[in-house]
């Protein structure tokens, strides 16, 4: 089972696909689509075509059978939540045409799964997924690791998996991390 997660914003959207097989998680690619251009940010209507026309390529190079994306949350600044929206909206229109299954979670769910924390910050998630995957490096930008978190979110049953709510213990990893690296 191949899995995509994405991590939208308007500026970076992070993007992750991993291969599950059984209980093994292989990283296929990560990276990151920036849409911000020099000192001047091109207009929305640009970034969102950038976004989804780097989406399409990435879904019909790995063809997922998931996208996985966070559910929608509020924000005090309204301007922002509807920039988000418009890129999720983009992020969905994407998933659709590639007729791809999208499943969403609450970022604590995907913290939880990952890191047996619901409240872990940013560095401690990046060096969970560095170890599940099995990669030479912290995955970054931190968008990117967060995509490839929701991926691993979904990999491992998703957020109502045997492993909600366990901490990782050692055995647990190294069960898990005979595997290739990614890139």
């Amino acid at each position: 089972m191949i899995i995509a997660g994405v991590d939208p914003g308007s500026r970076v959207t992070g993007y992750g696909i991993i291969r599950v097989s059984g209980n093994r998680f292989h990283c296929l690619d990560y990276g990151s689509i920036s849409t911000a251009g020099g000192s001047k940010l091109p207009e929305l209507k640009d970034r969102l075509k950038s976004i989804f026309s780097s989406l399409s390529e990435i879904f019909t190079k790995y063809s997922p059978d998931y996208l996985v994306v966070e559910n929608i949350f509020y924000a005090r600044n309204i301007r922002s939540s509807l920039l988000l929206g418009h890129v999720r909206g983009v992020v969905l229109l994407a998933a659709a045409r590639a007729s791809l299954h999208v499943i969403e979670y609450s970022p604590l769910e995907v913290k939880k799964a990952v890191t047996g924390y619901g409240r872990a910050d940013k560095a401690q998630v990046q060096t969970m997924v560095q170890r599940l995957l099995g990669l030479q490096e912290v995955p970054r930008p931190h968008d990117a690791s967060d995509a490839l978190a929701l991926a691993l979110c979904q990999g491992f049953g998703g957020a109502r998996s045997g492993k909600r709510g366990k901490r990782w213990q050692e055995s647990d990893l190294r069960q898990i991390m005979d595997r290739e690296t990614c890139k």
